[in-house]
């Protein structure tokens, strides 16, 4: 039988409406549809009625099946000729495992692709106002994983990220928040540096969280701020103060 085709494909950072065509049209015309936790239901409701839903969302500390397992339903499920979308949250070759599942199902003869979808951090500074470059603020941006692969997995190089790059953000590091501040304030980041939390970002539960990068764990401890979050750290950060000032104005004078 030929095997059918695996769509790795990016459902956005969390607004449904952010997915793109051709991720949708894979989405409706899938036989099996395997999904992430931060996938909006919303999406779901676009698929055949007939199509197979498997949830397999990863938690911190609590995943639905492991990578090894997700793989091998990828494969086993292509090999019956059957239409199949790995629909992840964000973009998947940003901090989604992409890469990994298009080697396993290229190990198998599996036919792939992948379908970008906007990521999070993109999704998250637009929705908030903060751009990631901005004319005579910031030339660069990088996007850092906050947590470890493994225990024995290398640190990102704080030393380089404090100075290298204008704006950074941060995926998956509310937990490590403390350390992480502490890493880049010891290499020479000034602690007055604009930085902002982003909850569940382009969601209508969405809620930033505007502060300094030495205030960073207390502004999170005070404001309750948990997953899923991005932490922004940059002077950008500021543009999105002076927009809203300026739509304060602009409705102080219409009123």
């Amino acid at each position: 039988m030929k095997p059918g085709l695996v769509s790795i494909v990016g459902a956005g950072p969390g607004d449904p409406e952010l997915i793109a065509v051709k991720a949708l049209r894979r989405l409706q015309q899938a036989d099996v549809i395997l999904y992430d936790r931060l996938v909006s239901p919303q999406l779901l409701e676009e698929a055949s009625p007939s199509s197979r839903r498997i949830y397999c969302g990863k938690a911190p500390g609590r995943h639905a099946m492991s990578q090894e397992q997700i793989n091998a339903l990828l494969v086993r499920f292509a090999s019956q000729g059957l239409a199949v979308v790995r629909l992840k949250g964000g973009d998947p070759l940003v901090f989604g495992r992409g890469g990994e599942e298009a080697l396993e199902l290229a190990r198998h003869g599996i036919p792939w692709e992948l379908v970008p979808g906007v990521t999070s951090a993109s999704g998250a500074a637009a929705a908030e106002g903060i751009p990631l470059t901005h004319r005579g603020v910031s030339a660069s941006f990088a996007c850092v994983s906050g947590t470890r692969a493994s225990a024995d997995s290398p640190e990102p190089r704080w030393d380089l990220l404090a100075h290298g790059v204008d704006t950074l953000v941060v995926y998956m590091g509310m937990a490590r928040l403390e350390a992480i501040a502490a890493e880049l304030l010891r290499h020479g980041k000034p602690p007055g540096t604009p930085a902002a939390i982003v909850e569940r970002a382009t969601t209508a539960a969405s809620r930033t969280h505007v502060g300094t990068l030495a205030g960073l764990p207390v502004l999170a401890a005070s404001a309750g701020a948990a997953n899923p979050s991005l932490v922004v750290i940059g002077e950008v950060v500021l543009i999105r103060e002076r927009l809203q000032a300026l739509s304060a104005q602009l409705e102080s004078s219409a009123g």
